[in-house]
C-alpha cells in the first residue's frame, strides 16, 4: 500500500501493519521536548498526586526559554522548579538558558527521520524539518507522554504543497508561509503540510524549519519535509550520525494525499501580515508607508543564524531610523556566539541595534521588547494575535527578517528589495 512519509512514522511507532487516516492509534514516543512554559510546573503536580516518575529521562528533553531571564518572583520560582525537576529525575539533556527549545532539538540533532516526537509547545512542529513526526501538546497529553512514553493521535490526512522555482532576491521561506495562511487559512486540522519541490530542496534547513514551525498557524498537526542530503548533513554538523534507514523515509510516488497544491517561487513577493492573524497577509506594498515603532527580530522562527545574517545584510552601512528602535534576540546562545564571530553582531549593533537575551522573549509578551498601549511593531515572529506581544491596543505586523530590518532603517513598512540592490 502507498504510503506518504507521516504514514508510515505513524504506522511504525503504532506498530500497526495498517493504519488509515482517521483511525485513533497509540504510538510509543521517541522523544518528548519539555518546556519551562507548560513543562514541570503543570506536570510535577500531577505526577506527585499520581505517585509516578517520568518513563524515561534520556528521551526527554527539557528546556528554560520562556522565562529567561527571569525579570520577576514568579518568573525566578518557575525557572527554580524546573531545575529542581531535571535533578529529580535525572534529566541529562536540560539546557537552562541556552536557546530557544526547538532550535536545541535541532542544533543538538536530537531529531532523526522517521522518529515519532512530541512537544509541549504549539511550534514543536519546528522539527518536522528533519524529516521527523513532532506535534505540539498540551500539558495534560505531555503529562501523560511523560510517564508513559505513548499517547493516543487519531492518523492525520496529509495536503502536498509544492514550491517550484528560485525566489528573487529578499523573499524567503516566512513569505512562504505568510502567503499560506492567506491561501490556506488557519483552521486546517487533522492535517499534515508536507512541503516539497525544488524551492524547499534548495532551502538549508534553517529555512525548512520556518517551513515546518508554521505549519501550527495554519492550525494543521504538523509539517514535514522528506529527507535528503541537506538533512543528513544537518546531523553530522550537530555531531550526530544519521540513521542507517534515514534517507528511506519519504512518501511513496503513488502515496493518496488529501490535496495536492503547486506555487511559483519566482512570482512570490515579500509578504506582511497585518494585525492580528497570519492570515491577514499580502503583498508588503500593500503596507508600505505604515509607521512603526519597533522592529522585532526574535523566536524561533526568526532569530536563527541565517535570520541574523538577513538583517546584517540589509543594515550594512545604513543607520536604523531615529525614533524607531530595532530589537534583537538571538534564538540560542549558538546563534550569538556564531554571530558575534562572524561579524553579524556588529553590523546590527553599529547601525543602532539593541541586543537582547536569548529566549522568546517579546514573542510571548515576556522579558524585554514588549509594547506599550498603541505602538506599532513589525516583527519576525510567528503570531500578531491582539496582546499577544503586550499591550491589547498595540498592533503588531509579521514579516521576514529582510522587511523588517528594512522597515527599522525607514522608520516604516517598506519593500526590502529595495535596498538589496533587487528592486521590484
Amino acid at each position: 500500500m502507498a504510503l506518504t512519509i507521516t504514514e508510515k512514522i505513524v504506522r511504525n511507532a503504532s506498530g500497526r501493519s495498517d493504519c488509515r487516516p482517521g483511525e485513533i492509534v497509540t504510538c510509543r514516543v521517541d522523544l518528548a521536548l519539555l518546556l519551562d512554559s507548560g513543562g514541570p510546573r503543570r506536570i510535577w503536580p500531577r505526577l506527585k498526586e499520581l505517585g509516578v516518575g517520568v518513563w524515561d529521562p534520556e528521551r526527554i528533553v527539557l528546556c528554560t526559554d520562556h522565562f529567561v531571564p527571569a525579570v520577576d518572583t514568579a518568573s525566578a520560582a518557575i525557572l527554580k522548579l524546573t531545575r529542581e525537576f531535571a535533578a529529580e529525575f535525572g534529566i541529562n539533556k536540560f539546557f537552562d538558558m541556552q536557546g530557544i527549545g526547538h532550535l536545541m532539538l535541532a542544533e543538538q540533532g536530537f531529531l532523526q527521520p522517521g522518529m515519532f516526537a512530541c512537544g509541549g509547545d504549539s511550534h514543536s512542529t519546528h522539527g518536522g524539518a528533519f524529516g521527523c513526526y513532532i506535534s505540539g501538546f498540551g500539558a495534560i497529553e505531555m503529562t501523560g507522554v511523560t510517564v508513559t512514553g505513548e499517547i493516543w493521535v487519531p492518523v492525520p490526512e496529509t495536503v502536498r504543497i509544492n514550491w517550484e522555482g528560485e525566489f528573487q532576491h529578499g523573499v524567503v521561506a516566512k513569505d512562504i508561509m505568510l502567503k499560506l495562511c492567506r491561501e490556506l487559512g488557519m483552521n486546517n486540522g487533522g492535517v499534515v503540510m508536507e512541503y516539497g519541490g525544488s524551492t524547499v530542496r534548495a532551502m538549508d534547513m534553517q529555512e525548512r524549519a520556518v517551513l515546518c514551525n508554521m505549519a501550527a498557524e495554519l492550525g494543521a498537526e504538523t509539517g514535514i519535509v522528506e529527507p535528503d542530503e541537506v538533512t543528513l548533513q544537518a546531523l553530522r554538523d550537530a555531531g550526530q550520525q544519521p540513521a542507517a534507514d534515514a534517507i528511506e523515509w519519504c512518501s511513496d510516488p503513488d502515496a493518496v494525499y488529501k490535496t495536492r497544491l503547486d506555487f511559483s517561487s519566482a512570482e512570490l513577493e515579500p509578504q506582511v501580515a497585518a494585525p492580528h492573524a497570519p492570515s491577514n497577509s499580502g503583498p508588503v506594498g500593500d503596507y508600505r508607508g505604515t509607521k512603526i515603532n519597533q522592529a522585532y527580530v526574535g523566536s524561533c522562527v526568526g532569530a536563527k543564524l541565517s535570520d541574523l545574517h538577513m538583517v546584517a545584510e540589509v543594515l550594512r552601512g545604513r543607520k536604523v531610523k531615529p525614533g524607531t528602535r530595532l530589537m534583537v534576540a538571538p534564538a540560542s546562545a549558538r546563534v550569538m556566539t556564531a554571530a558575534a564571530a562572524d561579524g553579524t553582531l556588529a553590523v546590527i549593533t553599529q547601525a543602532g541595534g539593541i541586543m537582547l537575551p536569548t529566549g522568546c522573549g517579546a514573542c510571548a509578551a515576556l522579558g524585554a521588547g514588549i509594547l506599550a498601549e498603541d505602538e506599532v511593531c513589525v516583527s519576525t515572529t510567528n503570531r500578531n494575535f491582539k496582546g499577544r506581544m503586550g499591550a491589547n491596543s498595540a498592533s503588531v505586523y509579521l514579516a521576514s527578517p529582510y522587511s523588517v530590518a528594512a522597515a527599522s532603517v525607514a522608520g516604516e513598512l517598506v519593500d526590502p528589495r529595495e535596498m538589496l540592490g533587487s528592486p521590484p
